[in-house]
């Protein structure tokens, strides 16, 4: 009972140091005192034994919800792994995971590190770690996984049904914010820039300097799939290409503190070198920050799809006991005075889903030469490819796992397969809308949900037997047209599925290895830099 009253104290005394700073001092102070009695009603009165710490985490996180994705509560575990995140090295494994309640599976090994010297490959999934069974242990079974350099750990794993035995070596893991570069046929330099750590400029300098000793007189800038990272770096990488003084983002916010205009502080690499910056729906944050920069600066040009549109900066704030609040301060601006926000989370729909501005509501915007561009959430490449895009259809086999099973059976029956004899063929595509058809993946487009919605309404109006025939024809319709989609989207989904194949064969610097001589997009960024009448067409609209 001590540690329930120390642990309401300390939320008690959080919230009325916080609460200080605001008017509505009375109206939280009301509310806490509520949460905390309730609280302390629960602890001792309820029929079964409660935990505390677990109850007030649930209540945290329901509330930080409501709010917006990026706004998280991260207990100790989650701060360290904060730090590992930005620093770039850790002590680990060597592996991207996915932890279930009941199974770590491998997501991606790195070539030569712990996972892939045990053997391990992506898609085996762990059942227990030394001693301990992964469905038994109630905290972050990922943990386990940790520990001293040079230190062993037990691994039972199952793949494709088959209960395997390896011992892992834990090391130390370098993660590159640069994974891959290389000089092209053309003297093209291709950098990858996948994470926003605090080595990104610095690698991404190192790359450039290396390929342009090689030659390189353009360069391609790889920002797909990259998540983002730290705001000071993506101003750093900016700078390469852009001289000292230049506005790169504005923050703004309702806390007058929070509202700052950031510039570039150093010597430029290389204002003059063609360059192509390639984006696509999973490029976020500081990446979009980049690439927002060199497009409203006109310093180069933007190739892909439309990105993310997280335009939500987030700030640690330091709480008791080694815990913290990553908590959403301010949004980011362009150059020209572009939201990067896709979402709104603060005016929802009736379904409390965040809501998305309308194309016919895009604001325009011009950049530093002249050209037009728009808002609305993300940055719209100068050139768009179909190939860059994601569908509907393709997000939901992205979260299902249907693209990452699929490749993890595909490896398996193909034992012998190399990159020289690698070709994802039309058989193959067969076999995966088969896969997904006997996996039932269901999925409900925006016409469903609304059509949907709309029967509900009319069943509370009474009007529903007089809708029915024309609202099950329409299901029928929509039904008809969505197992179309597989073959409507059958270039994009077949990229996907070629892509996590690849990385089973051969790593990611295979894939990027194939990347350069097949990629639909990096032959497009070649073609733009080859000709300088068309990039400088294109940069001065």
């Amino acid at each position: 009972m001590k540690k329930k009253i120390v642990l309401l104290s300390a939320i008690v005394g959080i919230a009325i140091s916080t609460v200080s700073f605001k008017s509505d001092f009375f109206e939280i102070a009301k509310q806490i005192e509520i949460f905390t009695t309730m609280f302390k009603e629960i602890n001792m009165n309820y029929v079964d034994e409660t935990n505390p710490a677990e109850l007030i985490e649930t209540a945290i996180n329901a509330m930080l919800d409501d709010l917006d994705p990026y706004t998280k509560y991260w207990n100790e575990q989650d701060v360290e792994a904060s730090k590992i995140r930005n620093a770039g090295e850790y002590t680990g494994i060597g592996a991207t995971v996915n932890t279930t309640k009941d199974k770590i599976v491998i997501v991606e090994p790195y070539k030569d590190y712990p996972t892939d010297k045990a053997g391990l490959k992506a898609g085996d999934e762990i059942i227990k770690i030394g001693d301990i069974t992964v469905s038994d242990f109630k905290e972050d079974a990922g943990e386990l996984l940790k520990g001293a350099s040079g230190t062993t750990v037990d691994i039972t794993y199952i793949r494709q049904g088959e209960t395997k035995n390896t011992v892992l070596t834990r090391e130390e893991i370098e993660v590159k914010a640069v994974p891959f570069y290389t000089l092209l046929d053309d003297n093209t330099a291709y950098i990858v820039l996948s994470k926003f750590n605090s080595k990104a400029s610095s690698e991404t300098i190192e790359a450039l300097n290396d390929l342009k000793a090689k030659g390189a007189d353009k360069v391609i800038l790889d920002l797909r799939g990259n998540p983002g990272g730290l705001l000071s770096e993506a101003i750093n990488v900016t700078n390469i290409f852009v001289p000292k003084g230049e506005l790169i983002t504005t923050t703004k916010s309702s806390i007058e503190k929070y509202n700052k205009e950031y510039f570039t502080k150093n010597k430029p690499i290389d204002t003059e070198i063609p360059l192509v910056v390639l984006v696509n729906g999973r490029s976020a944050s500081a990446s979009e920050i980049v690439s927002g920069g060199i497009q409203d600066l006109d310093r180069g040009v933007v190739i892909g799809a439309r990105s993310f549109g997280k335009g939500l900066v987030q700030r640690p704030k330091k709480l008791t006991y080694g815990t913290q609040i990553k908590i959403t301060i301010s949004r980011y601006y362009t150059p020209s005075g572009r939201c990067i926000q896709a979402l709104d989370y603060w005016n929802r729909d009736k379904n409390n889903e965040a809501t998305r501005i309308r194309e016919q509501d895009f604001k325009a915007f011009t950049t530093k030469n002249g050209r037009t561009v728009y808002d609305g959430g993300g940055i719209q490449p100068d050139i768009e490819m179909e190939t860059s895009k994601y569908s509907n259809i393709t997000n939901t086999l992205l979260g299902s796992e249907a693209i990452f099973n699929f490749a993890t059976k595909y490896y398996y029956s193909h034992p012998n397969m190399t990159m020289d004899k690698f070709k994802f063929t039309d058989n193959d595509y067969q076999k995966f809308k088969e896969f997904v058809k006997n996996a039932n993946i269901k999925y409900d487009t925006k016409t469903e949900k609304a059509l949907k919605d709309a029967f509900e309404i009319s069943r509370k109006e009474k009007l529903d037997q007089a809708v029915k025939k024309q609202y099950d024809a329409l299901l029928a319709t929509i039904k008809s047209t969505k197992e179309k989609d597989l073959d409507t989207y059958k270039k994009e989904i077949s990229t996907l599925l070629q892509d996590e194949i690849i990385k089973r064969i051969a790593y990611r610097e295979g894939l990027y290895t194939y990347y350069v001589k097949n990629n639909p997009e990096i032959k497009k960024s070649k073609e733009v830099l080859s000709d300088a009448n068309t990039y400088q067409k294109i940069l001065k609209g």
